[in-house]
């Protein structure tokens, strides 16, 4: 598949999980990947493998939540690539804890990286890609899919932080396909559920049943389940899309 043929993208969080999935998915369907995480270094992995795909990959290193760090970064894809096509906000952390004993620093920590880093990425690539055009001189426009999650819905016991920053992502992402449809950018959220990764490897078996009778088909995520959902949103069959919600979570909502 090459329906992103000629797109480039740049994906936060890539060094490895869910972003290292949804890079290396771009890059498999034909579009060119700046991958970004804290360290660039980090990054090493999914270079390789979006280049063993076929894709023009490079590493960035950006901390998400520094405006001047974002603004560097997006001016060094736009003079390494040319263009930005598809902007996935990925980058997110947790600090976990009940709300009358989370600290403030646990609570900015996690807002400014999940929701300001999120808006910074989304502020940054916005006039170029208002700039793109297509062959014809009409707006080619771009796609943002934000990743968010199912625990910014429902909530989430011991996720003060965690879940009204993921809140804040999807109330973001409508905000932005309103305002800038018009120059044919769209904004899109992926809400994963329970998704299978090293973190949730390690959770006892009571904890995993527990989640389990909630998902009708019966299953725990995969990274690869996120990465498809995301690789639909920014490609051409979903642009008539924009301002949606996808949750990914086997029907646990």
């Amino acid at each position: 598949m090459a329906e992103l043929s000629g797109k480039t993208a740049i994906v936060t969080g890539a060094a490895r999980g869910i972003g290292a999935a949804i890079a290396k998915t771009l890059a498999a369907r034909g579009a060119n990947v700046a991958v970004c995480d804290l360290n660039a270094d980090w990054c090493a992995e999914t270079v390789q493998a979006a280049e063993a795909a076929g894709a023009k990959a490079k590493a960035y290193g950006v901390n998400v939540a520094a405006s001047a760090e974002v603004d560097a970064c997006v001016k060094a894809v736009l003079a390494d690539f040319g263009r930005i096509d598809i902007m996935v906000n990925n980058a997110g952390i947790t600090k976990d804890g009940l709300l009358m004993r989370m600290s403030d620093e646990d609570w900015d920590a996690v807002l400014n990286v999940n929701l300001k880093g999120t808006f910074l990425f989304t502020r940054a690539v916005a006039r170029p890609m208002m700039k793109n055009k297509n062959a014809d001189g009409s707006p080619a426009g771009g796609a943002i899919v934000n990743i968010a999650s199912v625990v910014g819905i429902m909530g989430n016991a011991g996720q003060a932080n965690y879940t009204a920053s993921k809140g804040g992502v999807i109330a973001l992402t409508k905000t932005t396909s309103k305002e800038l449809g018009s120059r044919n950018i769209r904004c899109n959220a992926v809400a994963p559920g329970f998704i299978q990764s090293k973190m949730t490897d390690v959770l006892p078996d009571e904890v995993k049943t527990r989640y389990m009778d909630h998902i009708p088909l019966k299953r725990f995520g995969t990274q690869d389940d996120i990465a498809k959902a995301v690789a639909f949103l920014a490609g051409p069959d979903a642009e008539y899309i924009t301002g949606q919600v996808v949750s990914v979570n086997g029907g646990m909502i």
